[in-house]
């Protein structure tokens, strides 16, 4: 005879084997590495820094 088998904890490791999965695509469809943040980061301020220059004073 075969072992029974506990339907919650393999509904359990079913649900976390999905949410990994999804979470993996995510990583890729949405990540950005470190240095793509940090050069995003210099741009953002570069265009900030560059617009406060050509401000008008009232």
């Amino acid at each position: 005879m075969s072992q029974p088998v506990n339907l919650t904890k393999f509904r359990k490791a079913k649900a976390r084997a999905e949410k990994s999965a999804r979470a993996a695509q995510n990583a890729v469809k949405f990540g950005r590495s470190n240095a793509q943040k940090r050069l995003q980061e210099t741009k953002n301020a570069a265009e900030v820094q560059h617009l406060d220059q050509h401000k008008r004073d009232r």
